[in-house]
């Protein structure tokens, strides 16, 4: 079931790449864009092995199993080179961008490319942009450089200017379903909640397959949040102190209950889109009859608010009481 360069998917831009390889028309720089948990990493790695497996099968193509394919896959190339912040919604600084540019200029150590690959790069520091624009302006030979972000708008021009860009979208839902499994062996049951809850993204699917911590964390928010609309003020208060403490942990609350309460949304539109929790179908449906389509609007806009606040670094005690204030109560 896999697809050209061991790829579940987007076969339109692995034919692109492969062809950039095979022809000797590779771009310094490439632009994957697209939702986390889409493929944007794991299709920079298959670029980076096209470029330099030791025994190509085929021109564009990579053996993947050669020392150089495997330690690309490992992420622990010499050659290549992998930069981002140090947890997701942090900050990648203009130090690791200078440090990028040392190793850059150097010669490769065992691989034909030097290959740096930028994820998240959205999260880059001002500086860090613009530092990294001095590299795409002066590139070194056989250098290729890959950048990963959610989409280009929130890049500057002057990068997205000199990047070939590749927007990758979410698989059909059936496709993620059958790839885990067919290919990683997930139980049906599990798989179809998988493929609903990662919205077609297949990286985060595996990622909730291999981690059934954060499955078991997902459940546990949602029955907080299920007993939090039923709650006063005072036991609210309370949840929130707790879960105020730790700023990644709000974070993930908050991602889990935007996403519940979308569902929530789309029931109540009537809408046939499928809804990721998959496993709360009645739970949803209850609720969107309950509140009905425009509370259910207001409290996804209340939770986007509550996210977009916290990477501007408001204080995490005072946005998570306002949010219990604004959160509706059945």
């Amino acid at each position: 079931m896999l697809m050209n360069w061991n790829m579940l998917g987007h076969g339109w831009a692995v034919e692109l790449l492969k062809e950039h390889v095979a022809r000797q028309e590779v771009r310094l720089a490439y632009l994957f864009t697209g939702p986390q948990g889409v493929g944007r990493r794991t299709l920079a790695l298959r670029l980076a092995q096209a470029l330099n497996c030791l025994q190509p099968p085929a021109p564009g193509e990579a053996c993947h199993a050669c020392r150089i394919c495997a330690h690309i896959e490992q992420m622990r190339q010499p050659d290549l080179a992998v930069v981002q912040s140090e947890q997701v919604g942090g900050t990648l600084k203009v130090e690791q961008i200078r440090e990028l540019q040392h190793d850059l200029a150097l010669h490769p150590y065992e691989a034909r490319y030097r290959v740096a690959v930028l994820l998240r790069f959205e999260e880059a520091h001002p500086s860090a942009m613009n530092a990294l624009l001095k590299t795409l302006e002066e590139p070194g030979p056989q250098v290729v450089i890959v950048l990963t972000a959610e989409s280009a708008e929130r890049l500057l021009p002057t990068i997205v200017s000199r990047c070939e860009v590749l927007r990758l979208k979410p698989l059909p839902l059936e496709v993620v379903d059958q790839g885990l499994q067919n290919i990683w062996g997930v139980p049906a049951e599990k798989a179809i909640l998988l493929a609903h809850l990662s919205g077609g993204r297949l990286g985060y699917g595996l990622r909730l397959h291999q981690d059934p911590q954060q499955l078991e964390q997902r459940h546990i928010w949602l029955d907080d949040h299920q007993r939090l609309l039923s709650q006063n003020r005072g036991e609210r208060f309370e949840y929130a102190e707790a879960l105020a403490k730790d700023k990644d942990v709000l974070r993930g609350a908050l991602l889990v209950w935007s996403s519940f309460w979308r569902d929530v949304l789309l029931k109540a539109a009537g809408s046939s889109v499928p809804i990721a929790n998959f496993d709360r179908s009645e739970e949803i449906e209850n609720l969107a009859l309950f509140f009905g389509l425009h509370n259910a609007y207001q409290v996804v806009s209340v939770l986007q608010h509550s996210l977009d606040q916290l990477d501007h670094n408001v204080n995490p005690r005072l946005l998570t009481e306002v949010l219990m204030l604004d959160l509706p109560y059945a």
